[in-house]
């Protein structure tokens, strides 16, 4: 299948011949498999040279991701001139049985909304605002403290909260602590190094301001960590934060000038602020957009916040998001959809799961866990790369497994066949039969 070697070309310069060829060994048959994918999995359906034990030696080897990606992104992905691109960040956890694999811990699931056993990974993503869409750049395990690596802080248990507790109020002789000059937790150091490492290697090519993560970067130890990356940081508080509007109060002469000023009522936001209105006359929402400048008392700095509150004008019930960011000069609506576009990591760790092995792997050493989280990562960006063929535009991932599914049948029953079998032919076979399964046609022979 030529287009994966084609497309595989770009990364020859940092990759060993022997690894490339095995990882274009691999990608074909994850793209023709059916099934659990396992390395047993991938050697049944591999081509000559895609034995178990090569198979094995592949997720040995040290493989440096992180410039795979960038350099088929740079390559087959991206438009350097005139696009806009953010760098987003999120968590995803792979369900994991068994006693020995390395980082298992008990970590918290969105899509099962319990903490389960489980391994955690965290994924950097280059987001395009005009394709809308999310390329992976690297993929880092995750390990509690209790295990070598010390990245994830541990939420502290009851009793250990009442052992921290002493006297109340502030200590005696304490003095203000510089809220800029913060000591980073070992997880926000692990977030941080990842995103320098990304840095390096996109800064020389793509200017990236913008850091997109989810609520759990709501707070002021992660706003440092990202500006002192030399970005301004989008994510979301919580709702119910005390938020205050700066104090516009002339200075009485007494005592040091007030900063903080009326602490904001979020079902009485005042009108000047108002942005935007929707009404949804047959939902019976109507969508209201707010944007300030405001004072957190855990913030170092001033935040340009984003309210987005929706009413209910049958029942009169309402609810909010609360969005903000770092830069104060940035629009509200750039602040929604560049926090809106944070959702497209989602759909890389969905195809991840459901195409390309990230749930199925059944490694337990750290370095094999490390490969095939970032190999089923990469894939996404694979499969991207395939469907900017003009052929194959149309197609989904689904579809492209079905063509390339049918594609390993066709070839196995022409091996049968004798050698002066008609080239037409075999073609037009190889079209008819790729087809099936496929909800889009790919390769049409008149």
């Amino acid at each position: 299948m030529p287009e994966i070697i084609t497309l595989l070309n770009c990364i020859t310069p940092i990759i060993e011949t022997t690894t490339q060829k095995r990882l274009q060994i691999i990608i074909q048959a994850l793209l023709s498999m059916r099934g659990r994918i396992t390395m047993l999995g991938l050697s049944r359906w591999s081509e000559k040279g895609g034995s178990y034990k090569t198979i094995t030696r592949f997720f040995d080897s040290t493989i440096d991701w992180g410039a795979i990606n960038w350099l088929f992104i740079q390559t087959h992905l991206t438009k350097m001139k005139g696009s806009v691109y953010l760098l987003g960040g999120d968590e995803v956890v792979v369900s994991k049985s068994g006693k020995h694999s390395y980082g298992l811990d008990r970590f918290y699931s969105s899509l099962q909304n319990q903490v389960i056993k489980s391994l955690a990974f965290l994924n950097l993503s280059l987001i395009s605002v005009e394709n809308r869409k999310s390329y992976p750049l690297s993929t880092k395990q995750i390990i509690k403290p209790n295990k070598e690596g010390c990245v994830k802080d541990k939420t502290p248990t009851k009793s250990q909260k009442k052992k921290s507790k002493g006297k109340r109020g502030r200590p005696k002789g304490s003095s203000n602590k510089d809220k800029k000059n913060v000591e980073l937790s070992p997880y926000l150091k692990f977030v941080q190094d990842a995103i320098k490492e990304a840095l390096t290697r996109i800064n020389k090519h793509i200017d990236i301001v913008y850091f997109v993560f989810d609520g759990a970067f709501g707070n002021n130890s992660a706003t440092q960590m990202v500006k002192q990356c030399g970005l301004d940081i989008i994510s979301k508080l919580q709702k119910n934060s005390a938020l205050s509007f700066p104090n516009e109060k002339k200075y009485s002469g007494i005592g040091s000038p007030k900063k903080y000023g009326d602490n904001i009522d979020y079902k009485n936001i005042p009108e000047k602020y108002l942005k935007s209105t929707v009404i949804e006359e047959d939902k019976n929402i109507t969508t209201k957009i707010y944007q300030m400048k405001m004072l957190h008392r855990t913030f170092a700095d001033p935040l340009n916040i984003v309210i987005i509150q929706k009413i209910n004008t049958k029942i009169g019930s309402s609810a909010h998001v609360t969005l903000f960011s770092s830069d104060l000069e940035l629009e509200y609506d750039k602040i929604v959809d560049y926090y809106s576009l944070r959702f497209q990591i989602e759909f890389v760790f969905r195809d991840a799961k459901q195409y390309w092995g990230m749930e199925d792997f059944m490694n337990i050493k750290k370095k094999p866990i490390e490969n095939w989280a970032n190999l089923s990562t990469f894939m996404v960006n694979f499969s991207h790369g395939l469907r900017n063929n003009s052929s194959m535009k149309e197609m989904s991932v689904l579809d492209l497994k079905a063509h390339y599914h049918g594609l390993k049948y066709v070839k196995e029953v022409f091996k049968l066949l004798p050698e002066f079998a008609n080239e037409y032919l075999i073609k037009k076979v190889s079209a008819q039969i790729a087809n099936l399964g496929a909800i889009h046609s790919s390769l049409k022979v008149a």
